[in-house]
């Protein structure tokens, strides 16, 4: 069983891509909404960033304070990769045990925007970018988020460049609107051709 990576640039479009694969019955674990949970109810990960935020990170129903921490995270690079340093392990570990409890399935996919940026591409067998063009991925996150191209356009500056995600891939997606169901199923042949060669 192979682990396959699943990652793109912000609105490239990689959930929406990961829907075909779970369409044939492949296992998606959604990193950032694993994060998202961690913080929340892993002991280990709570404890640590209240250490690093202080007891303002929680709100007293024990949520997260997005808003607080997301202030301290714009203001702060270095809180931004003392966070990341807490949260993407976490998330690793979680990944593995997930892993351990799937069988009979040619791989799993585990989606992420950040598995280059974090150096996590040594953990995967196969690494999927989603792709499109720049336009495209604005026009769709002013839409998602309600967001001014200007904005938009600085989120995706302070990002990994898309060449630079592109240049780690065995299988690229291009996500323009068209075609996008093909090349998953391609790719789904691929990969499951590949661990057939390898039981034989």
């Amino acid at each position: 069983m192979l682990k396959v990576g699943l990652t793109g640039g912000i609105g490239s479009g990689k959930s929406y891509c990961a829907n075909f694969f779970r369409l044939l019955g492949i296992p998606i674990y959604e990193s950032d909404s694993k994060a998202k949970d961690l913080m929340v109810h892993n002991a280990e990960v709570i404890d640590a960033i209240t250490d690093l935020f202080g007891r303002n990170a929680y709100h007293d129903d024990g949520s997260l304070n997005r808003a607080y921490l997301a202030k301290g995270i714009f203001s702060n690079p270095s809180l931004r990769q003392q966070i990341n340093d807490i949260v993407h392990p976490a998330v690793a570990h979680d990944f593995t045990t997930w892993f351990s409890l799937q069988s009979d399935i040619p791989y799993v996919l585990q989606e992420s925007a950040l598995l280059i940026e974090i150096g996590a591409i040594d953990r995967f067998d196969k690494m999927i970018v989603v792709d499109a063009h720049l336009d495209v991925r604005i026009q769709r996150i002013m839409e998602r988020d309600k967001a001014t191209a200007h904005h938009v356009r600085e989120r995706i500056q302070s990002q990994l460049q898309a060449s630079e995600k592109l240049r780690h891939a065995d299988f690229v997606i291009s996500n323009d609107g068209r075609g996008v169901i093909r090349q998953v199923l391609d790719i789904h042949l691929e990969l499951s051709k590949h661990v057939q060669k390898a039981d034989r």
